[in-house]
């Protein structure tokens, strides 16, 4: 298991784009169809934009229609933590990257196969590595 990384809120501050702080620190959400994977269908992997943590595959994204990166499951499902949200007067389980704790989105249980689940990611919270050739 990989270590835990910690850092003050300066810390985080000054190592993320204000937009990055504002989702992955704050658990803000960008708007709908406006960042930069949702419709995104390179081969890769994504990457926690916090710490470079590997968390989905480009094989499990998927179009939900939502606006956001939407992922059937987690590259490995140690690189993910969930816990219970309610916000917003909602019940949700929000998603988290286990390494840093950066807030990434919610999961829901609407997905396709074969694992019915919608990681329904934020893109600020997400870097991209493309498949090498």
């Amino acid at each position: 298991m990989k270590p835990k990384i910690e850092k003050s809120e300066d810390e985080w501050r000054k190592d993320l784009t204000p937009e990055q702080y504002a989702v992955c620190r704050q658990k803000g959400t960008e708007p709908a169809f406006t960042g930069r994977y949702w419709a995104h269908h390179d081969p890769g992997m994504y990457r926690c934009a916090a710490c470079g943590e590997p968390l989905f595959t480009s094989d499990t994204k998927f179009d939900s229609g939502t606006g956001w990166p939407s992922f059937t499951a987690p590259a490995d499902d140690a690189s993910v933590a969930t816990e219970q949200d309610r916000s917003h007067g909602m019940r949700r389980t929000e998603v988290m990257c286990a390494t840093c704790g950066a807030h990434l989105g919610h999961v829901f249980d609407d997905g396709p196969g074969p694992t019915g689940q919608r990681y329904c990611i934020n893109s600020v919270s997400l870097d991209f590595d493309p498949k090498k050739e």
